[in-house]
């Protein structure tokens, strides 16, 4: 590592982030939790009486609006999805970001595809941790993670529903110690093609270059970010109606 590098590394390494521990009670107060639960696993299942494919991320905004808005929390605007970084969903709980991933590792983790930051970081000019960290947090005007995340089988998907503060420590970028990313083979071998952090709790973040400098979230799944899930259910992929049924259904009222 170069002496530029070694800098990098030890300015990185000033912002100590002390854990704040919260529930999903903290999260969503003045709201009837179990309201929220049973009509997460309402809108699920109605969206699998029709689609075998797993909620993807526009799904899941319109999903989550329907859930907001049923349990009595007003909806005020969404991104319609829309792939612009930032809030999805406007609400009376404030602005929320709607998220999908997968679990892997035996539900022990999964990652969360985030912002391109080529404006901060290229392979052309591999940027600072300060100045990555400054645009980070600069666009994340939403106060919570709204995450679906799945485990799937041949006949089944499991979801789990987080609402996460957007300040939580393991989602901060400035809660981690940054270092730049070496090139192991081929060409870029001994050359920065990214950067990465140290872990928190089996959490890190990472951003390489050949990715359009997109950044990347690995969120380990602890007793801790159990609290923040809001509701469970398990589904069937075999669907009960087709859109031809549906149509039959409500055409005749």
């Amino acid at each position: 590592m170069t002496e530029a590098m070694e800098k990098v590394v030890i300015i990185s390494k000033k912002k100590v982030c002390k854990p704040k521990l919260l529930i999903v009670d903290d999260v969503i107060p003045t709201i009837n939790k179990e309201q929220f639960s049973e009509n997460f696993v309402r809108c699920v299942t109605g969206y699998h009486f029709i689609n075998s494919e797993p909620i993807n991320e526009t799904v899941w905004e319109a999903i989550n609006s329907q859930v907001l808005q049923i349990s009595g929390c007003e909806v005020m605007d969404t991104s319609s999805g829309s792939h612009s970084s930032g809030r999805d969903i406007v609400c009376a709980l404030g602005g929320l970001s709607n998220k999908s991933a997968k679990y892997t590792k035996g539900k022990k983790e999964f990652a969360i595809s985030s912002y391109r930051l080529t404006t901060v970081c290229s392979d052309k000019d591999c940027g600072t941790v300060e100045t990555i960290v400054q645009e980070i947090n600069s666009r994340k005007n939403y106060e919570y993670y709204s995450f679906i995340v799945r485990n799937e089988t041949e006949e089944d998907v499991e979801y789990d529903w987080y609402m996460i503060p957007s300040n939580y420590h393991v989602l901060s970028p400035e809660c981690y110690s940054w270092e730049p990313m070496m090139g192991q083979r081929g060409k870029k071998t001994g050359e920065q093609v990214g950067w990465k952090t140290n872990d928190i709790n089996g959490s890190k973040m990472s951003i390489t270059f050949s990715m359009s400098s997109q950044l990347w979230l690995t969120v380990a799944v602890t007793d801790e970010l159990k609290e923040f899930i809001v509701s469970s259910c398990t589904v069937s992929k075999k669907t009960k109606f087709n859109y031809s049924q549906i149509y039959d259904m409500f055409s005749q009222n």
